[in-house]
């Protein structure tokens, strides 16, 4: 009997059923069977969790409380409104823009988790730099297709650190690709140190820049971080 039972709940992919279905205890049939569903829905759930915080690549989160005083954002939204992912379901952008350490990739973070953790949100995680070498990579080999349906399936793609480095005229044009790629159909957050009229030395080209920015506001919010680098306090008080 039990080899069967092992059989059976292996070939309707049960895993948690099958090594575990011994060690519950109910007082009827339908109860034994109730704790048998919830506690396999449970499982799957923390494997999907797990797999979707896997392939997100963000990054590990500070062990500090986010300073929601030190930022500023459009009159009307709430914590809420970033937090539980109100901006996805409406394919907006959220343009997180201020100096070095004041907590943009931070918040984009947490963002990024709370939408896997709560909603079972697909998201990517990438610097600007590293997102460009993938695609001059894919663009190479001949499977930038590929890698663009890839981030398609997305709900959102986190591009952090635009303005830091420069970029060649192809890593422009395919980053542009995906920008609107990804335009009314994905959300992006993207987190930069450069005011717009200053995006021109990051994508050398004044047609090219005013077409990635036309399509990035039109369906976003800017968020202004105000306050001073948080590494550098942490630097000092460390000293």
């Amino acid at each position: 009997m039990e080899q069967l039972i092992e059989e059976y709940a292996k070939r309707l992919k049960l895993s948690w059923i099958r090594q575990h279905y011994h060690e519950v205890e109910a007082s009827s049939n339908e109860e034994f069977l109730l704790k048998l569903m919830e506690q396999e829905v449970q499982q799957r759930e923390e494997r999907k969790t797990n797999l979707l915080l896997s392939q997100s690549q963000l990054p590990e989160v500070p062990s500090v409380p986010f300073i929601w005083d030190e930022i500023d954002y459009t009159q009307g939204l709430t914590r809420n409104y970033f937090l539980e992912g109100e901006f996805l379901s409406k394919k907006e952008n959220l343009i997180f823009y201020g100096g070095v350490g004041t907590g943009k990739t931070f918040l984009s973070t947490l963002i990024g988790l709370n939408a896997i953790q709560s909603s079972a949100k697909n998201i990517k995680f990438f610097t600007v730099a590293n997102l460009v070498n993938r695609l001059l990579d894919a663009h190479e080999k001949g499977t930038i297709g590929r890698f663009h349906k890839q981030l398609e399936k997305l709900d959102l793609l986190i591009l952090d650190e635009l303005g830091f480095i420069p970029l060649h005229k192809q890593g422009a044009e395919l980053l542009f690709q995906v920008i609107s790629l990804c335009y009314e159909r994905n959300s992006l957050i993207i987190t930069t140190n450069l005011r717009f009229g200053e995006w021109n030395h990051v994508f050398g080209d004044p047609i090219l820049t005013e077409a990635v920015i036309d399509r990035l506001i039109h369906h976003s919010h800017l968020v202004v971080f105000k306050g001073p680098s948080h590494r550098m306090k942490e630097s000092l008080l460390q000293n």
